[in-house]
Formats: C-alpha cells, sequence, structure tokens
C-alpha cells in the first residue's frame, strides 16, 4: 500500500473522530503542542493510548523501523530522552544505542519512522507535551508532524509513523519507566589501590585487573560495576622467581583478539630499579579473561618499554607502548605479526612537546586505543604521575599510513585532568555498558593532591559522550561518593 492509500484512509478516520469529540463538546488540538518536561537519562517503556501495545525497534541496524508490539520489557522497547537544547530532545533505543528519526527526511504525513545513528539532526529532534491524562504526545522539530499510530492500528508489529498534530489517541503514548522504574547507582572510587586499571564487560560479566606491584596478575568478576568493589581477587598468573619478570607487575590489559583473549602486562627484574620493565603476553585457554594463561613472549626484548595496548586499524594489529627518546618518555607504534610478536620498524607518535605535558617529567604514557563510528583515537597519559596534574590527552587518526607521525593529530589541550577532588586522574581504559548503548571510561585517580605514583592511586569510572565532531567528551571527574545510574543493561 502506497503512502497516499495510508494518507487517504488515516484522513478519514480522524476526520469521524473530529467529528465525534465536536458532537460531545470537545476540540482536537490543530496546532503543535507546547514543550513539556521529561527526565533525561530514565529507560522508559512507551505504549500507545489507543492499542496498548508498546514501541519498539526489530534489530539493531540503522534504518530499522518504529513499530508497535505486545509490551515484553525487554531493551528493544525501552527508550530514553536526550537533551537536544531549546525544548527538544533525541529518543533513544536501549537496545541499540540509535535514535528515533524521521526517515530520509520525508516532511510528508506516513513518513517512516526508523532508528538512525544520532547525528542531533532536527529530523531526530522532538517536542514533548504532556495531557491533562497523563499522556505525551511527540512532535518532530523538522516536519512539524507528531508521532503517530499509523491507522489507528491494533496489531502487533504494525507500523509508527508521522501525522499533522491532532491530539487524538493514536498520537497520545503513555510513559512507564523500565522495569520496576528505579535506576541502580554507584559511586567512585571502584577500587583503592586500584592503579593502571583496565575494564572489560564480556558475556554477563566486569572483568577488572590492576597493578600488584608484585610478581602476580590479578582478576576481578562481577554481575555488577559495583560489585567489582567486592569482587575477591583471583591470581591468574604469577611470575614469581621468573629471571627477566619476576617483579614489579604494573599495567595489565585483556583484548579480545581473532576470538582468544591476550593479556598483556609491564614487569622487570627489581622491586627497586625499574630499569629492567619491559611487556609480556599471555594467551587464554579459556574462553573468558580469567584464563587459564600461557606465556607468549616479550615483544620487545631488547629494550626498556611500559604500558603495552594494542590497535586493530585497516586489518593490521599494531603494539603502542610508551618509551624513552632522548630526553622524552613518548609513544611507539610497531606492526606485530601475531600478538606477541613485534615485526618492522617501530615509531614515534607523540612526544611531550606542550607545556602541560612537561609538568613533573616530560611523559607520554599509557596509550589507549577508542574507536567510534569509523573514528580512531588514541588517549594518553601526560605530564609524572607524581604531580596532580597528570591527564590525558589525545591523537586523532586522520588516515595514511598509522606508522607515520603525520597520520595522527594531538589536540593542544587536555582531554581529562584534575577536578572535583580528583587529583592526576589518568592511564585509562574504555568498555561498553551490557547493552552496548553506553561509552565508560575507567582511570586511576589520586584522592590527594601530594599523592603520587603509589597505591593511593584508586580505581573510578563514568560515562562519555560523544561531541558533534566526533570527538569523545570525557567531562571532569566524578567526586567521590557522588552516586551516579550505573550501566545501561545492568
Amino acid at each position: 500500500m502506497t503512502v497516499n492509500t495510508f494518507r487517504r484512509g488515516r484522513a478519514l478516520v480522524a476526520f469521524a473522530l473530529a467529528a465525534a469529540l465536536a458532537a460531545f463538546g470537545l476540540v482536537a488540538a490543530s496546532s503543535a503542542p507546547a514543550q513539556a518536561a521529561v527526565t533525561p537519562g530514565v529507560w522508559y517503556t512507551i505504549t500507545s493510548a489507543h492499542s496498548g501495545l508498546a514501541l519498539g525497534i526489530d534489530g539493531t541496524a540503522a534504518g530499522a523501523e518504529l513499530r508497535q508490539y505486545s509490551p515484553t520489557g525487554a531493551t528493544n522497547q525501552q527508550f530514553r530522552f536526550v537533551d537536544s537544547g531549546g525544548g527538544y530532545y533525541r529518543i533513544q533505543a536501549r537496545h541499540s544505542g540509535l535514535v528515533l528519526d524521521v526517515y530520509e527526511w520525508n516532511a510528508e504525513d506516513g513518513a517512516t519512522i526508523a532508528q538512525w545513528t544520532d547525528l542531533s539532526g532536527t529530523n531526530q529532534q522532538w517536542s514533548v507535551t504532556e495531557h491533562s491524562d497523563g499522556t505525551h504526545s511527540f512532535v518532530n522539530r523538522f516536519s512539524g508532524k507528531a508521532l503517530d499510530l499509523w491507522e489507528w492500528a491494533t496489531a502487533s508489529g504494525s507500523r509508527i509513523s508521522q501525522y499533522t498534530y491532532n491530539g487524538l489517541n493514536a498520537q497520545k503514548w503513555t510513559l512507564t519507566q523500565a522495569g520496576d522504574g528505579s535506576q541502580s547507582t554507584l559511586t567512585n572510587p571502584i577500587r583503592s589501590n586500584g592503579a593502571d586499571p583496565w575494564i572489560e564487560y564480556w558475556d554477563g560479566y566486569y572483568y577488572m585487573s590492576t597493578t600488584t606491584w608484585d610478581s602476580t596478575v590479578i582478576m576481578r568478576r562481577a554481575a555488577t560495576l559495583a560489585g567489582l568493589k567486592t569482587a575477591s581477587d583471583t591470581v591468574v598468573w604469577n611470575d614469581a622467581n621468573t629471571p627477566g619478570r619476576c617483579c614489579s607487575h604494573w599495567a595489565p590489559e585483556f583484548h579480545r583478539i581473532g576470538g582468544t583473549w591476550y593479556l598483556m602486562y609491564t614487569s622487570g627484574n627489581s622491586q627497586t630499579n625499574f630499569d629492567g620493565q619491559k611487556l609480556h603476553v599471555l594467551r587464554s585457554t579459556g574462553s573468558t579473561p580469567m584464563g587459564p594463561y600461557e606465556f607468549m613472549g616479550t615483544p620487545l626484548p631488547n629494550q626498556w618499554n611500559i604500558d603495552g595496548s594494542y590497535l586493530e586499524l585497516n586489518g593490521e594489529l599494531y603494539l603502542l607502548w610508551s618509551e624513552w627518546v632522548g630526553a622524552d618518555q613518548s609513544i611507539r607504534i610497531a606492526e606485530m605479526s601475531n600478538p606477541w610478536t613485534v615485526t618492522g620498524s617501530h615509531s614515534t607518535i607523540s612526544r611531550p612537546s606542550l607545556s602541560w605535558e612537561t609538568v613533573g617529567a616530560r611523559v607520554n604514557e599509557a596509550p589507549a586505543v577508542l574507536q567510534h563510528d569509523g573514528d580512531t583515537f588514541i588517549t594518553f597519559s601526560a605530564s609524572s604521575c607524581n604531580t596532580p596534574d597528570y591527564k590525558l590527552g589525545l591523537l586523532t587518526y586522520n588516515g595514511g599510513n598509522p606508522l607515520s607521525a603525520s597520520s595522527w593529530n594531538k589536540r593542544s589541550t587536555p582531554v581529562f585532568q584534575q577536578g572535583n577532588g580528583v587529583y592526576g586522574p589518568a592511564h585509562n581504559g574504555f568498555f561498553t555498558s551490557p547493552d552496548g548503548t553506553e561509552h565508560w571510561l575507567v582511570y586511576h585517580g589520586n584522592p590527594g593532591s601530594s599523592d603520587g605514583c603509589g597505591s593511593t592511586r584508586q580505581t573510578r569510572v563514568q560515562e562519555f559522550t560523544f561531541n558533534a565532531d566526533g570527538t569523545p567528551n570525557f567531562g571532569s571527574p566524578i567526586a567521590s561518593g557522588v552516586a551516579f545510574p550505573a550501566p545501561s543493561g545492568e
């Protein structure tokens, strides 16, 4: 059936109902509704005042259409409002992270409503009106048309569209907070004595590892992020009495590469002299980051190197690490033939050259990769960890050979630094919420301005977003003890 056929049938129904309302002395609204407030960040089930069925989207792909279904409480039937300013909101689907979109900028009655990548376009922005009966209407900023249950359908799977606003029940929706209406919260810190943290969410669990300072690599596991606070430490690797890597274990990271978990850490030959620190790689013979692990190799055996991480880009695997280049502790890169073997030349892609990178020492270290919507970023920690000015910088890949410094643009200002009683916030990683819709930052920070590079550093987490130009926006550190929503999907 064509949109024009839909429109003719829809107009007849609307006219008949409007006439009925007039007979009872009621007049349907004929213009766009006034603005009303909703609570951003709260997940809602949105049901039709006419059919009692819930808005939902089948699938996570961009372009999947908005329809109505029997309410199940599943995340594909949960939505939240993201403030766009000016009294408008984007309506985000929980299961996909995409937002409701007047598809292909079609301003006609009957146009498709689908989910799409959040571009903040006016065709993705909606005003909200609350009616006296507690229902709501949503009017699109681009088209001026209301979200509409097309043809007053009552069957599950029926399409949702837009139509000239009339205030009738096909354009009224009930908002109910998802689940029991409450949101789990958590507070920082996640762990005391939690330097150099790394967190991944995998197959129903969060996994976390931090620096131990001794001969071991440890792992915690919990079903919730807050649960990591009290989860027990499991030793997943012990290098005691192993020459060359017995001591001073730092900065463990675990990555899933080609369907297998690899764990890379820094250690050396002394608890007091760090001149022998090098990267080492383990491979899990199990299906989770808990291992068990087998030792695979030392990627850079002939030089001092710390804080290793992996970059997968353009079908190739690269090692990132920090190493002294003259007077500068710098970010280095090399191609790998497998996750424990470096091949070819080594290159420097970032040296501490700006004033905020040289407080206390000339340091760039702890590279971490963030990839989003086709963009590749590397965060790094700058200045001395002995100072409260330890902070995060950002490199952005601009194309070309990743081994070339010219392929990376360094932002001229830091992207995350001390604030709200958190000092030296850096050495970070990234993970996503259980439902994949949120991006989270894990990092360590000190509770005091005079704390340094030792056991006072705490593991901390917070959600972050992206700016209009696609770059990450980490905000400021969340103060200790301040409650914030737990990751979506817990």
